[in-house]
C-alpha cells in the first residue's frame, strides 16, 4: 500500500530540517539511503517506544480501577459502619 504523501508528517519535518537535500532525494528522487540499517534501527526503536507506551497507558487504566474499586469498598465499610 503506498504511503499517502498528502499530509506533512513529524518525522518529515525533521528530517527536512537536519538536511533538506537529503529529504529533497529520498522523496522527489526516490533515491536510497545510505545506510538503511539506521533507518530499520530507527523504525524498529519507535516500534519498540510504542509498545512500552501501550503497556504504560494499560497498566495505568487498570490501576485507576482497582483504585475507584478499593475506595468504592471502603466507601461501603464506612457506610456500613455508620449504620450498625
Amino acid at each position: 500500500m503506498p504511503k499517502d504523501r498528502s499530509y506533512v508528517r513529524a518525522s518529515d519535518i525533521g528530517a527536512w530540517s537536519f538536511c533538506n537535500r537529503a529529504w529533497w532525494l529520498a522523496r522527489v528522487h526516490n533515491a536510497p539511503h545510505e545506510r538503511p540499517q539506521q533507518l530499520d534501527w530507527g523504525d524498529q526503536s519507535h516500534a519498540d517506544h510504542g509498545r512500552l507506551m501501550s503497556r504504560a497507558q494499560r497498566l495505568r487504566r487498570i490501576g485507576i480501577t482497582l483504585l475507584a474499586g478499593g475506595l468504592i469498598l471502603l466507601g461501603f465499610a464506612l457506610l456500613a459502619q455508620l449504620l450498625l
